[in-house]
């Protein structure tokens, strides 16, 4: 089972002034809510992890969404054997999060896992939801600490381009 976490860092925290009803595009994915990220297979115990304390964690969530869609425009869906390839890079360093999908099937890795490590692997259809779900969540976490956020015109656009899914 797939879980997809964040947590906001201390050492890098949003500007005092930030107005987080007019915030643009920008400022969302990349000045705002840095902290760390990761996926976990719940059954094998194991994840993928930033310990950097500056990934923009709602860019993370946004990009994340984009790449389960990207993997999915092969017209075979989940019936097509040659691969579809996204990347996820980490702008403040060379460092991405690699994904393959073949068939119903996404591997992810990263730059920084040894080679020899074997990637996570799940089904398409769990990554979008998990990813979506995470999304949402996460929308809903940020609001929670700063309610301006409900009304950014940016993110309700994002949560309607994103919805759920069942």
């Amino acid at each position: 089972m797939l879980d997809i976490g964040y947590a906001l860092s201390n050492r890098f925290p949003d500007p005092p002034q930030t107005d987080y009803r007019r915030a643009d595009v920008h400022a969302l994915r990349h000045d705002l809510f840095c902290g760390d990220v990761y996926l976990a297979d719940t059954k094998s115990d194991r994840e993928l992890s930033t310990a950097w304390g500056w990934v923009p964690v709602l860019d993370f969530a946004w990009a994340l969404c984009d790449i389960v869609e990207r993997l999915d425009r092969d017209p075979m869906g989940s019936r097509a054997a040659r691969p579809q390839r996204a990347e996820l890079d980490f702008t403040e360093s060379t460092d991405r999060m690699l994904f393959e999908r073949r068939f119903g099937w996404v591997d992810i890795t990263a730059d920084w896992v040894p080679a020899e490590e074997s990637p996570l692997s799940f089904s398409h259809a769990e990554l979008r939801r998990e990813a979506r779900d995470f999304l949402h969540d996460l929308i809903a976490d940020l609001t929670d600490l700063h309610e301006d956020l409900a009304e950014n015109p940016a993110v309700w656009t994002l949560q309607a381009r994103f919805p759920r899914v069942g």
